[in-house]
């Protein structure tokens, strides 16, 4: 392991980014200074910089052609870095290989490399054979395979932007538990991003929270989520004790618009990751589905969608969902589709075509033929009842993990589907704006949609959900 005294400090001094072709600026007038060792949680509402700001500590946010920099920012240590979107981080096309990656071009011995590879595998808990395919992995798999490539580094700083989003609870408790271990070992500064504060509150010896103008809080966790708990939470950062408002749901569940019966699904041609699959998708209620990393909820979702075929069993669109189509929803076409079941991926990224965060929202109603003032009613709607007003004119790839979640989510909503398939809905969340996202989707609910939600998220689950599916242990592919 590393030497401790290789622990990185960082200096910021009036930092700031503009990204390219934005005119406000992404995070501005940042006056910060941490010492090497430190354990620091950043926190602050969804789109205060936070994620811009952990960028530039790795020197990963481009030249002068991808945005302007104000003021001046230093590391004088190796970072290592763990992306909200686990997806770009996975580099080669398996699991040892990609892990292997950072320590071979930091020229590590050859002799070293491997040894490291196995321990951070088996520190992250992502027990797999090391030439598994990435390409097979679940999120929250990628997820652990990212924060392993950067413990295998062994770096003086450890970046960890939302590492416990896309996991299960058992492993949020693992991962955390393990970057512990590496930092007593190591001794490395360690910056991490969450929304839910709980989980590393006892790991960490600072709280630094941004706002608009800066650092808006700092000090130790209790002198800032104790004393400035009640303040933090009125602005949507996550404070234990102070919970966001939820919906008081109106309606019943009421008749099957999908039916699913003994259903094995498959991401990959013949790897099927479930078996014996019962679901039923009820309008105006909500279905969730649960269950640890890698057991096929994501498949699940996208067969319940449309996407994919189901391997065996019967996938069954009732005569109101299919309005006249054939019965199997993944034998019609995407237009068929658009105003009956809408599909939110797990990476928002995956779904954005378009220059502008409008025209995003205008392809899908475009797409239906409406007439242009109900595709501007339709889009102003959500611009303004999801925060993204401001970012109209924004390119969508430039947008917080919080606004391309709430992006992706809009744009399905825009064509207004009878049944949402939404993939971690309430991902890199602030309580407001969670908040405010299931009040929408509970209104939606109570008007008589459906929605099948994936996630890991029990906050969630209780607020909407009239039936919980749990697949169980991760099925051998």
């Amino acid at each position: 392991m590393s030497d401790p005294g290789t622990a990185a400090g960082v200096r910021a001094r009036g930092w700031g980014w503009r990204h390219a072709g934005r005119a406000g600026w992404a995070v501005r007038g940042i006056d910060l200074v941490i010492e090497p060792g430190e354990r620091v949680l950043l926190l602050g509402a969804s789109g205060a910089g936070k994620s811009t700001l952990m960028h530039a500590m790795a020197g990963v946010l481009g030249g002068a052609d991808e945005g302007e920099q104000d003021g001046s920012l230093e590391v004088d240590g190796v970072p290592g870095l763990v992306l909200q979107d686990p997806d770009s981080q996975v580099v080669l096309a398996r699991v040892g290989d990609d892990v292997a990656f950072g320590c071979e071009n930091l020229a590590v011995p050859v002799a070293e490399i491997w040894p490291r590879v196995t321990a951070a595998l088996a520190a992250v808990g992502l027990d797999l054979p090391i030439d598994h395919p990435t390409s097979a992995l679940s999120g929250g798999q990628k997820q652990r395979l990212a924060l392993a490539g950067a413990l295998a580094m062994q770096p003086g700083l450890l970046l960890l932007d939302e590492p416990t989003a896309n996991l299960d609870p058992a492993g949020t408790v693992e991962v955390r538990d393990a970057v512990g271990r590496v930092l007593e070992q190591t001794g490395a500064t360690m910056v991490v991003i969450e929304h839910r504060v709980a989980v590393w509150r006892d790991l960490v010896t600072r709280v630094v929270v941004l706002g608009e103008h800066g650092v808006l809080a700092d000090g130790t966790p209790d002198e800032v989520l104790t004393e400035q708990g009640e303040a933090l939470a009125r602005m949507g950062v996550w404070v234990p004790g102070f919970p966001p408002a939820v919906p008081d749901r109106r309606s019943a569940p009421g008749p099957a618009l999908l039916n699913a019966r003994d259903l094995s699904i498959a991401r990959v041609r013949g790897t099927v990751v479930r078996s014996g699959v019962d679901a039923d998708v009820r309008a105006g209620g909500c279905l969730a589905i649960t269950g640890p990393n890698g057991a096929g909820k994501s498949t699940l979702g996208l067969t319940l969608a449309g996407l994919l075929a189901p391997v065996s069993g019967t996938l069954e669109a009732r005569p109101e969902l299919a309005a006249g189509l054939a019965a199997a929803p993944w034998r019609w076409r995407s237009k068929e589709l658009l105003t009956r079941i809408g599909t939110v991926f797990q990476d928002p990224e995956h779904q954005f075509l378009a220059a502008t965060v409008r025209s995003e929202l205008e392809i899908g109603p475009r797409a239906l033929g409406l007439p242009d003032a109900e595709v501007a009613e339709r889009v102003e709607h959500l611009l303004g009842r999801l925060r993204l007003a401001h970012l109209a004119e924004a390119n969508p790839f430039t947008l917080s993990g919080g606004e391309k979640r709430r992006l992706s989510v809009a744009t399905v909503l825009a064509t207004r589907p009878r049944v949402l398939v939404l993939d971690e809905p309430t991902f890199g969340q602030d309580s407001r704006t969670w908040a405010e996202l299931v009040a929408l989707l509970a209104e939606l609910i109570d008007a008589g949609s459906a929605v099948v939600a994936i996630t890991h998220d029990a906050d969630f689950v209780t607020a909407l959900a009239d039936t919980e599916l749990v697949l169980g242990e991760v099925v051998a592919g």
